[in-house]
């Protein structure tokens, strides 16, 4: 999966989510521990923890 697709995964399955649950994401794409940072800064989401491939992304309030 291509950062495009990871983009649009995350957000599709995070728009289903609560504000404040945690979505574990297992991502092997070699962009993934620039982008995702990036992505979560952008878009008002917590990353709580990484540890490439693993990531950890807390859903924004409202």
């Amino acid at each position: 999966m291509g950062c495009g697709d990871l983009v649009l995964e995350l957000r599709r399955r995070l728009v289903s989510m609560l504000p404040g649950e945690v979505l574990r994401v297992t991502a092997l794409d070699p962009g993934a521990p620039l982008d995702i940072p990036a992505w979560c800064s952008l878009t008002g989401h917590r990353l709580r923890a990484s540890v490439h491939p693993d990531y950890w992304i807390q859903r924004r309030s409202g």
